[in-house]
């Protein structure tokens, strides 16, 4: 019933902008539980869309579902598609089960899933499965962690914090390539940190409370230097809290820097290269579906924005020299706690006290 009712709504939005003579778009995207405007996931992966199409003079509109499920996400497709979209693009993991559904209902459409892979929901035994008309593109979180946790104790910050929204992967491999980067920092500079379970937290949620702001500020109050947060909405409660309390923060996904004075650097995933990407092999006749792309720092998929980041200390050559181990692969940076455990004894670092990042994934 929940179902015919979204499918009901996305028809009657279908028969009034047809009554309206509306205009068809040939891209579209999906948003996810934030705003086009949110300054993080949505935002990044909706600038790469505009730019290229703007360039190449496509027309293209973004749609927000009713609510946060399965079938309001499916009935926003379906009205992207009745729109006239030859391509949709869907930030985020939250589309997975709905991109699932939508790769078999419309052959003709491409779709870019990005942060996630396409399988049936998990009631019905979370089977996976990309079709041919859809590409699914994943980021190394863990190396853009690591970058921003050695470049911040390059700078010269040892009292550090790490704030997440939920313990998805996602969120979790920022968290363990963050303490890599750290300590992997510290042992060549031969400083201790104060960094520790205490300062390495999961909010619970993605939403911006005054719970977040206060957790934050206790941290700040009590000497942490620099927070970084991988939180979406909820990392506005981190830098509210570090403009009170004279901290730092890291920024996630995208530049935050613009967001507020306390952003010393953001942990970037190149989403708009990624789509931007997608959308050119896509026009020239040249999509690939039915596979995953990964996006590292091997091809560019992940970086700290140098030019925008407030470093006194941490230069240019200092990031290219480290970015430069992490394309050769003479670092592996750990995606998980076990991971992690591994890559300080093979790297011969003394961790003593670090955040053991053990949760219980989803």
């Amino acid at each position: 019933m929940k179902k015919l009712l979204s499918l009901l709504v996305a028809v009657a939005l279908v028969l009034t902008l047809a009554a309206c003579g509306a205009k068809t778009y040939t891209v579209a995207m999906i948003t996810d539980s934030g705003t086009i405007d949110d300054e993080s996931f949505n935002q990044g992966t909706w600038e790469g869309i505009t730019e290229y199409c703007e360039e190449n003079d496509i027309s293209h509109k973004y749609y927000k579902p009713l609510e946060i499920s399965d079938d309001a996400y499916l009935a926003a497709i379906e009205l992207a598609v009745d729109g006239g979209a030859e391509v949709v693009v869907t930030p985020g993991y939250l589309f997975e089960s709905a991109v699932y559904e939508a790769q078999f209902l419309f052959p003709e459409v491409k779709f870019v899933l990005i942060d996630g892979v396409p399988h049936s929901p998990w009631a019905e035994g979370g089977v996976f499965e990309t079709a041919e008309n859809t590409l699914s593109i994943l980021f190394n979180e863990h190396e853009s962690g690591f970058l921003a946790g050695y470049a911040i104790v390059k700078e010269g910050k040892t009292n550090l914090g790490f704030a997440g929204g939920m313990a998805v992967p996602a969120v979790v491999k920022f968290g363990v390539g963050f303490v890599a980067g750290a300590y992997y920092a510290a042992d060549e500079e031969n400083v201790a940190l104060d960094f520790t379970n205490d300062t390495y937290h999961y909010f619970g949620d993605f939403d911006a409370s005054d719970n977040h702001k206060n957790l934050a500020a206790s941290w700040y109050v009590n000497g942490t230097e620099v927070i970084f947060s991988a939180a979406g909405g909820a990392g506005s409660s981190v830098m509210a809290a570090a403009e009170e309390n004279n901290g730092l923060t890291i920024g996630v996904d995208i530049d935050q820097s613009s967001q507020s004075d306390t952003v010393i650097t953001s942990a970037l995933k190149q989403l708009g290269n990624a789509v931007k990407d997608a959308l050119t092999e896509w026009e020239a006749g040249d999509f690939v579906g039915e596979i995953t792309v990964t996006k590292a720092a091997a091809n560019d998929g992940v970086a700290l924005p140098m030019g925008t980041s407030q470093f006194d200390n941490f230069s240019q050559s200092d990031y290219d020299a480290i970015y430069a181990k992490l394309v050769s692969g003479t670092i592996v940076v750990p995606a998980n706690h076990e991971e992690l455990v591994s890559f300080f004894a093979n790297e011969g670092i003394s961790a003593t006290g670090y955040p053991t990042v053990d949760v219980v994934q989803p």
